[in-house]
């Protein structure tokens, strides 16, 4: 039996050296004893027993690509059969070069699960490491000192990664298994325990109330956080002394976010309405005209949506269009512009409607309903969809606009669209691509109504080879009614 003592500190090539010996010299892993030496002996000289010379007639060691780097993670690990597991994997590679790729081998297995726990625990430590500057200065250069407790062997393995990040500064990173420090031109990694002498930084508050300002307790999942950063991290951490406060109070901290924050719309919004509530009003039966309706639709308050909505988006274009394209509402970037579709969904159907040979400035562009409906979430608004009265309320809008405009031809843009126009509230797949033919009391002529899609949904559609196919027959009914329209223009 040869007995192997070690000092199993994270020193890949002190393992290395040993096994390549034994494995030349063809002693199997049931004849080998792997040790870890004790504290007391831990850097005093090396008790390495003279290793036997290799069998001349053996084979030569050789193993795959993946094996080294797999050994050098596993013997930074704590566990004390690691090194006995690697002998054996080194073994047995001899004879099933393929081994590695047997994830469901209970060595393979168990080499993977203490490679993952080292990589864990020094991707921890390129988290909680926290430098606090120490006296002294050479050469212009600023010192940093950092104390961390690392569960394994990581030191030497994570400190390049330091080296890269912070070059421009001299730093001693020190834990109880290992120190690593860098002075602008050496990366040295030591073996021995280092010292926590515990000093503190000026500019630990300053930390503590970035951490505070940046803690959201609306997405507080104390279990995930804890999982993120154990608590073992903690006490060398110094925003640790923030975090039982914060968690007891994220319960009232989210009320009261609810109740300052996100139900109003933007400063300038009241600003918008006092400014359109001082302008004289528009006499609409004196002024007789589109922009008299306008001007009057500026202070609408015929249902709710006016208080939270930044302004009235009416419709524009041409004033004798033959085509009329009615969408459901304004959104996010209508209302702040004052203006229809010049939004995604506006950019979707100037492509289309340049693909299909009809140039904006011919037509006449308006929404069913004339405010942004929408729900606050944190700094953005979520369109919402206008309700049946808010649609009848403004209906009274859409049909002056007719009168005054006397499309043609009526392209409904989406359901809510069609309804408005029609009362209808059937499906519009049952509707879509059919010419209707129109006529009441406003429409004397007869005028047609097209309806199709609403240029949003090509947006909400997740999979790119639906939206093709979408946005495909989108075009097609454009290039429908384009036809129609050259038809009443003769």
């Amino acid at each position: 039996m040869w007995t192997i003592p070690l000092l199993a500190r994270g020193d890949f090539s002190e393992w290395r050296d040993a096994a390549r010996a034994l494995a030349s010299a063809g002693i199997s892993p049931r004849e080998v004893d792997w040790r870890i030496k004790g504290d007391i002996e831990l850097f005093e000289a090396s008790t390495m027993p003279e290793l036997p010379p290799p069998d001349a007639a053996a084979a030569p060691l050789v193993v795959p690509q993946a094996f080294l780097p797999l050994a050098e993670a596993v013997v930074c690990h704590t566990e004390p059969g690691r090194f006995h597991l690697l002998y054996r994997l080194l073994w047995r590679l001899q004879s099933d070069r393929r081994l590695l790729e047997l994830t469901a081998d209970k060595d393979v297995a168990w080499a993977r699960l203490l490679a993952k726990n080292v990589a864990r625990d020094s991707h921890k430590m390129t988290a909680f490491v926290r430098f606090k500057e120490i006296a002294g200065e050479a050469e212009g250069r600023r010192r940093f000192f950092a104390w961390f407790e690392p569960t394994h062997f990581v030191v030497a393995r994570t400190a390049p990664f330091f080296r890269r990040r912070f070059a421009d500064m001299d730093w001693i990173i020190a834990t109880p298994k290992g120190t690593a420090s860098w002075d602008g031109e050496s990366l040295i990694a030591d073996m021995r325990p280092g010292e926590n002498p515990g000093h503190g930084d000026p500019t630990d508050a300053l930390w503590r109330t970035y951490y505070a300002s940046i803690f959201n307790p609306a997405r507080l999942k104390t279990k995930a956080m804890q999982a993120e950063m154990p608590k073992k991290y903690w006490r060398n951490l110094p925003e640790a002394s923030l975090i039982p406060e914060l968690i007891a109070n994220a319960e009232a901290n989210v009320r009261a976010m609810a109740e300052r924050a996100a139900s109003d719309p933007p400063t300038f919004h009241y600003r918008l309405q006092e400014a359109a509530q001082a302008m004289p009003p528009a006499n609409f039966a004196e002024a007789g005209t589109l922009e008299g309706l306008r001007e009057e639709a500026r202070r609408c308050t015929r249902c709710p949506l006016h208080c939270t909505a930044t302004q009235t988006v009416f419709g524009e274009g041409r004033e004798t269009a033959t085509m009329m394209m009615v969408g459901e509402q304004p959104g996010d970037h209508e209302d702040l512009a004052g203006r229809p579709f010049v939004g995604p969904a506006g950019k979707v159907l100037d492509g289309v409607l340049k693909e299909a040979g009809l140039a904006r400035e011919t037509l006449y562009l308006t929404n069913a309903v004339k405010h942004f409906k929408y729900q606050p979430r944190g700094k953005r608004r979520i369109h919402e969809k206008p309700n049946r009265g808010e649609i009848d309320h403004c209906r009274w809008w859409l049909t002056k606009e007719i009168e005054f405009v006397k499309p043609k031809i009526i392209v409904a843009l989406g359901a809510t669209a069609f309804y408005a126009l029609t009362g209808d509230r059937q499906p519009l797949s049952h509707v879509r691509s059919r010419p209707i033919s129109m006529r009441d009391a406003v429409m004397e002529d007869n005028v047609v109504l097209y309806p199709t899609i609403h240029p949003s949904f090509l947006l909400r559609l997740p999979d790119e080879a639906e939206r093709r196919r979408q946005r495909a027959l989108f075009l097609e009914d454009i290039r429908d009614v384009g036809h129609l329209a050259k038809g009443f223009l003769g």
